[in-house]
C-alpha cells in the first residue's frame, strides 16, 4: 500500500474507527454525551481532512480515487453527519432514544457515503450505497416509542432490499456484457455511441429501477411520505439531504462515462415529468407538514433528473450543485421541524400556527428553507432551478422545463402556506423557545449557507464544471 492509497483511505479510516470506539465506549459506559461528541470529532476530522487534501491520484489497489469531486462530496458527507449528530442529541434525550448504536450507525452510513463518491468501480460503488441504505434501515426504525416508526422501517426494508437486488442484477448483466467492474470501461462498453443491444438495455434498466428508489422518483415513491412522517427529524433530515446527494453522485459516476446517453432518454425524461407533477400535486392535499415536505422532495429530485437529461448543456455539474443545494435545504427545515417538535409542536399544519411569534428562531430557519425550496431568490433554491431549467432550455428540453417552472410554481404556495401559518396568527398560548447553542449554530449556518450559495454560486460552479 503506497502513501497515496493511505491519505486516499484516510477520511474512510477516521470514520470506521469512530464508530468502532463509539460502539465501545457505549459498551463500558453510560455517558451519552461522550459517545456524540466521539462521532462528531471523528465526523468533523474526516471532513476537514478532505478539506485540506489535495492529491489528485488513484489507488488501484483499494479501487478508490481522490478526485476533486471526491473530495468535494466527502467534505460534504461528513459535516453534514456532524450537523445531523449535533441535531440528534437533544431531540434524541427528548424522544428517549439511547444507545451508542445512534451516533456510531450514523457514521456508519456517512463511510458508505464516502466510499461510494471515492469508488473507481462497480462493486465498491454498489457497496458505498448498500452501506448507506443499509445504516438508514436502523434507524429509521430507531424510535421505539412509536409504532409507526417500525412499520416505516419495514416498509423502507422492503422496498430497499428488493431495489437492492435490482442494482445488483444491473451490475452484473453489465459485468457480463463488458468483462470489467472498472467504471469508465464498463459504461463506455455497455453503452456505445453507434448501437445498444438488449443485454446492455436490460442492464441499465434494472439499475435505473434501483437509482428510482433512492431518489423516490415516481413510480419507485411510495416509502418517502410513511418514512418522512415517523423517523426521527435529524434522520429524515440526513436521509433527505445525505442519502439523496449520494444517489445523484451514484448516478452521475455512471453517467459522465457514457458517449452518449440517447438510450436512457425516454426513462429520464418520464421520471422527470411525473415526479416533479405528482410531488408538487399530492403535496398540495397534505395537512401535515412532513408528508408534504416528503412529497414536494419527489418533486424536487424530479428537478434533479431534469439537470442529467440535459447533459449536455452541464446538466452534470448542475445536478451536482442541486444534490448540495437540496442537502442544505433539507437539513435546515428538518432540524428546525425537530426543534418545533421538541418544543411542544405536532405533526398538523394547524399546530404551526402562531409559532413565528413563540418559538421565533426555529420558525426564522424553516421560513429561510421554505423560501428556498420555493425557488424564492435570493435563495440556494432560486439559483439552482434557474439553472436546471435554463440548461434545459438550452438543451432542447421545452417540455420538461415548461412543465418544471408550472411545478415549482405550484410549490409556492404550499410551502408559503405553511409560513402563512406560522405568522398569520398569533398563538394564545406563549411558550418559550428551548435551543441549543450548537442547534442555534448548526441552523444558522445552513440558513448562512442557504443565502450566501444563493447569491454567490460562482466558486462552486466553476469548480464542478472543471470535474466535469
Amino acid at each position: 500500500m503506497t502513501l497515496d492509497d493511505i491519505r486516499i483511505a484516510l477520511p474512510l479510516f477516521i470514520l470506521a474507527m469512530g464508530a468502532l470506539l463509539t460502539l465501545i465506549y457505549g459498551a463500558v459506559s453510560k455517558n451519552q454525551t461522550a459517545g456524540f461528541v466521539l462521532s462528531v470529532i471523528a465526523a468533523v476530522g474526516a471532513g476537514l481532512w478532505s478539506v485540506f487534501e489535495s492529491t489528485i491520484a488513484v489507488a488501484p489497489s483499494l479501487r478508490l480515487s481522490g478526485s476533486g469531486l471526491t473530495h468535494l462530496f466527502t467534505t460534504y458527507f461528513c459535516f453534514m453527519s456532524a450537523a445531523v449528530l449535533i441535531l440528534s442529541f437533544g431531540y434524541n434525550r427528548h424522544r428517549s432514544i439511547h444507545g451508542e448504536e445512534y451516533p456510531a450507525t450514523i457514521l456508519f452510513a456517512t463511510f458508505g457515503m464516502v466510499a461510494l463518491a471515492s469508488a473507481t468501480n462497480l462493486l465498491i460503488l454498489f457497496l458505498g450505497l448498500e452501506a448507506m441504505t443499509f445504516s438508514f434501515y436502523f434507524l429509521v426504525a430507531i424510535d421505539r416509542q412509536r409504532t409507526q416508526s417500525g412499520e416505516a422501517g419495514l416498509k423502507y426494508l422492503l422496498m430497499g432490499a428488493l431495489s437492492a437486488a435490482f442494482l445488483a442484477f444491473g451490475i452484473a448483466l453489465l459485468y457480463c456484457l463488458t468483462g470489467t467492474l472498472n467504471i469508465s470501461e464498463a459504461v463506455v462498453l455497455a453503452m456505445p455511441r453507434d448501437s445498444i443491444n438488449a443485454l446492455a438495455l436490460a442492464g441499465w434498466g434494472c439499475v435505473f429501477i434501483g437509482i428510482a428508489f433512492k431518489l423516490s422518483l415516481v413510480p419507485a415513491h411510495l416509502w418517502t411520505p410513511d418514512v418522512y412522517d415517523a423517523s426521527p427529524a435529524p434522520v429524515v433530515a440526513f436521509l433527505s439531504g445525505g442519502s439523496k446527494a449520494a444517489a445523484i453522485l451514484f448516478t452521475l459516476m455512471l453517467l459522465t462515462h457514457a458517449d452518449d446517453l440517447h438510450p436512457l432518454r425516454l426513462p429520464l425524461f418520464f421520471t422527470a415529468l411525473l415526479s416533479m407533477l405528482l410531488g408538487n400535486l399530492a403535496a398540495l392535499r397534505q395537512n401535515r407538514v412532513r408528508r408534504m415536505l416528503a412529497y414536494s422532495s419527489i418533486g424536487q429530485m424530479g428537478y434533479a433528473v431534469v439537470a442529467l437529461v440535459s447533459y449536455q448543456e452541464g446538466g452534470f455539474q448542475v445536478a451536482a450543485f442541486y444534490a448540495i443545494a437540496y442537502g442544505i435545504m433539507s437539513l435546515a427545515a428538518f432540524g428546525a421541524v425537530g426543534v418545533l417538535e421538541n418544543n411542544g409542536c405536532g405533526p398538523e399544519l394547524k399546530e404551526y400556527r402562531g409559532r413565528g411569534f413563540s418559538h421565533p428562531f426555529a420558525s426564522a430557519i424553516l421560513t429561510v428553507a421554505l423560501f428556498s425550496l420555493a425557488g424564492i431568490p435570493p435563495s440556494i433554491g432560486f439559483t439552482g432551478k434557474f439553472l436546471i431549467f435554463a440548461s434545459a432550455l438550452q438543451a432542447g428540453e421545452l417540455v420538461l422545463a415548461i412543465v418544471g417552472i408550472i411545478a415549482a410554481a405550484i410549490s409556492i404556495y404550499y410551502y408559503l402556506q405553511l409560513v402563512a401559518v406560522l405568522y398569520l396568527k398569533q398563538n394564545e398560548d406563549e411558550k418559550t423557545e428551548s435551543v441549543t447553542v450548537l442547534e442555534r449554530i448548526v441552523l444558522s449556518l445552513s440558513a448562512i449557507l442557504i443565502v450566501l450559495l444563493g447569491l454567490f454560486p460562482a466558486q462552486l460552479l466553476v469548480f464542478l464544471r472543471v470535474q466535469f
